[in-house]
């Protein structure tokens, strides 16, 4: 009661100066919806999830025009470094990030992530060679390292009561960027090949031909950070505070050192929070699963049909890709809400995952069907696979917010990311080796060609179904 008392009596306080001051100030005289802010939120949190997986649908045509497999087997070999290289760097620089952002704003941090898509994408699109498609994609995930911090930033941006409204928005956004990203790839790679009336082969995007779809998420980021120049800074810049609400609440406190042993205790409580950290590990699992299968299903489905794939274009990829997305944004729009009050996110996950074991065992099948059999199969298995997925990893993230206090989820979020950022970088580097030995055993007695891919993905969300179960999984109950 007297910690309460004292931070009321602090929270008053208005420094002149003080970015977040300001915006506080206006959070109480503002009324009516926010629809700027959520705007704002929403296209900064699309901008830096775009360029993620945009690459998949032509990223087997990429690595075999840079002529660094000697084999077609071995594109996918390749395509897995280039792949997880995103992933990686972003998981060595988030915390560094998020630390930025607490020191210094969230807005450079915002606004550096936003800048560094507009660089780095344009730059992968313009590739010469491996290397510097890898390098090119390092650096874009070492600079993009804004989601923990918008988290942030749509929490103290937003009235209470539109806080919740916000952390959706943020997650939406992020989501359907991860499927429409793809969608982007496969319908502007290659533009002189697909629109011949349009693009010459003796232009730009003749010479580049993955140069167009980066180039147009490129653009969109350059908008979103000219945009985001007049977004506000949130972060308080005063120490006053700090000082004088650890002297308040220690006179009030009847322990001079109960501050101090509540600090300790606020580092260490995250570790040794098992719903929280069991719910972070079976994320890391589902997620895994979920970025070796972003890849895998695009190398798939590029692939000739002699080694067991569909013989697609990048433009077939983007067809189906696209029609996941939208059947995706209906399901969460629509039904998801409706499951996870009635059964629970725990259920939600665990169900999601068993159903998605289902449908994964059909994909060396659907590759024997042709025609109108094939597209139907391929769209409808694609639909649920995405939704399912999508489920199941947002089931975790409601465990993980539960998990913790308020004051705690951006903490908790930053452990997650990291931890899910290693996972995913570990994601594309093994399917692309898997993927390319699968092709070189189409003879094999145990699961020839792609069946031993579509085996192990189902092992490893196997594993993460697994745990769902107690005493794995805890739930938090409030």
């Amino acid at each position: 009661m007297a910690e309460e008392y004292a931070e009321c009596l602090l929270g008053n306080k208005y420094h002149e100066g003080c970015p977040g001051c300001k915006v506080d100030q206006m959070k109480r005289l503002r009324r009516g919806f926010p629809f700027w802010e959520l705007f704002s939120v929403w296209i900064i949190v699309l901008c830096t999830a775009l360029p993620i997986s945009s690459l998949f649908p032509f990223l087997y045509f990429l690595i075999d025009d840079f002529g660094i497999a000697k084999k077609e087997e071995d594109i996918g070999f390749y395509a897995g470094f280039v792949g997880c290289s995103f992933m990686l760097g972003r998981a060595l620089t988030s915390v560094i990030w998020g630390l930025v952002a607490d020191r210094y704003g969230r807005k450079p941090v915002i606004l550096i992530g936003t800048a560094s898509v507009v660089v780095f994408n344009t730059l992968f699109g313009l590739s010469l060679n491996f290397w510097m498609a890898i390098i090119t994609r390092f650096c874009l995930g070492s600079f993009n390292g804004l989601l923990g911090p918008i988290k942030a930033y749509a929490m103290e941006i937003f009235r209470d009561e539109y806080q919740g409204l916000a952390l959706s928005a943020v997650s939406t956004a992020w989501g359907i960027g991860l499927i429409i990203g793809p969608a982007i790839g496969g319908f502007l790679a290659q533009p002189a090949k697909q629109y011949p009336s349009l693009f010459s082969q003796d232009s730009i995007f003749g010479k580049f031909p993955y140069f167009l779809p980066c180039f147009a998420i490129s653009i969109f980021a350059f908008l979103v950070t000219i945009i985001s120049l007049w977004i506000p800074e949130t972060l308080h810049k005063h120490k006053s505070d700090e000082d004088e609400s650890f002297d308040a609440v220690k006179v009030l406190s009847h322990d001079p050192e109960s501050n101090k042993v509540a600090e300790k205790n606020e580092k260490s409580s995250l570790l040794n929070n098992w719903p929280l950290v069991s719910s972070i590990i079976v994320y890391c699992i589902f997620s895994l699963h979920d970025m070796a299968y972003s890849e895998i299903f695009s190398l798939w489905a590029n692939s000739p049909r002699k080694y067991g794939g569909l013989g697609y274009t990048t433009a077939d990829v983007g067809s189906v890709l696209a029609i996941s997305g939208f059947g995706l944004l209906i399901f969460q729009l629509s039904l998801y809400s409706y499951a996870e009050r009635n059964l629970g996110p725990i259920i939600v996950t665990r169900i999601s995952g068993c159903l998605a074991l289902v449908v994964l065992s059909t994909y060396p099948l659907i590759a024997k069907l042709s025609g109108v059999a094939l597209t139907l199969t391929v769209n409808s298995a694609s639909v649920a696979k995405n939704v399912l997925s999508t489920s199941a990893i947002t089931g975790l993230f409601i465990l993980q917010n539960k998990a913790v206090r308020q004051d705690q989820r951006g903490a908790a979020n930053g452990i997650a990311m990291t931890a899910m950022s290693f996972f995913k970088a570990i994601g594309p580097a093994a399917a692309g080796i898997i993927f390319s030995w699968s092709e070189k055993r189409q003879n094999a007695s145990f699961l020839p060609g792609t069946q031993m891919v579509f085996f192990i993905l189902n092992v490893v969300l196997a594993l993460g179904v697994l745990m769902t179960f107690k005493p794995f999984l805890a739930e938090t109950r409030h």
